[in-house]
């Protein structure tokens, strides 16, 4: 009898591949099992007649209607502030730069912190709009602002990385025809510019979507006023369990889209560029 074992070659490819196929599937598993439980955990009748419950609607509409308002406002202010400072060297720059990545790294509980500290009925800033009857914390102008302090980063990087990037022979170019630089912005660099940008913004909208700490530290969690999609969950978990996993599965709905929408801009703009 006799016995024939493989090539050396095609041994090591052999438990290379395998080592690989473990590997991704452990981690994929890791990362996705928890997720799919949630869908396991429910069933479809007691999903559509929790999506009627006014708590779920109320959190659902008040997390959108605040993210896309948080957005609109990271858009218009973010997008000329990453052309200037990307365009000018001045001193202290580079500690712009630091400042505008600290909250993707800083706790969201201690953003809320900061925030109340400042904006706060007694804080630094607080305390004189309080002069004026102007309140800020604990109100739904309290979790826009929140929603922009952690969010924005995320526009603020990705439109500052483009535009660097951006070939200012372009600009240079529609400069000597004439052209005025607010000319020059809305009809070079944005069209330029804009696939990915797009891709910034949604992912500032999805993370303004899923603000949790910084909102229930500087708005508190009303019902109604301050209570978004995340913190309605945190309730769920202490009540209604079943109001808590619609929400659940209603955000990972729409962060799964968000994802697939940014994946599909990164790529068209990979295939054009």
């Amino acid at each position: 009898m006799t016995f024939s074992f493989p090539e050396p070659d095609n041994y090591r490819r052999t438990l290379t591949t395998i080592g690989a196929i473990v590997l991704i599937a452990s981690v994929t598993l890791y990362l996705a099992l928890p997720v799919v439980a949630l869908f396991f955990r429910t069933t479809p009748e007691l999903f559509i007649s929790s999506l009627c419950d006014p708590a779920v609607t109320s959190a659902l509409w008040l997390s959108l209607s605040t993210s896309v308002i948080s957005l609109g406002i990271v858009i218009l202010v973010g997008t000329p502030f990453a052309y200037v400072h990307s365009r000018n060297t001045y001193p202290g720059k580079i500690i712009v730069d630091t400042l505008i990545d600290l909250p993707l790294v800083l706790p969201p509980a201690v953003a809320g912190m900061a925030l109340l500290v400042l904006y706060g009925r007694v804080g630094l800033v607080g305390r004189y709009l309080d002069m004026f009857g102007i309140t800020l914390a604990f109100t739904t102008l309290a979790v826009i602002m929140a929603q922009i302090f952690v969010a924005s980063p995320f526009y603020l990087r990705q439109a500052k990385s483009l535009f660097e990037q951006l070939d200012p022979s372009y600009e240079k170019t529609a400069r000597t025809l004439g052209a005025s630089p607010l000319r020059i912005f809305m009809t070079i660099t944005l069209p330029l510019t804009a696939g990915g940008l797009v891709s910034g913004a949604v992912m500032t909208f999805g993370r303004a979507l899923g603000e949790f700490g910084a909102t229930i530290m500087f708005a508190g969690n009303l019902p109604g006023v301050t209570q978004t999609m995340p913190l309605s969950v945190y309730v769920g978990m202490q009540g209604n369990f079943n109001i808590g996993l619609t929400i659940s599965i209603l955000l990972v709905i729409i962060s799964f889209t968000i994802m697939i929408a940014v994946r599909f801009l990164a790529g068209r703009e990979g295939r054009h560029a």
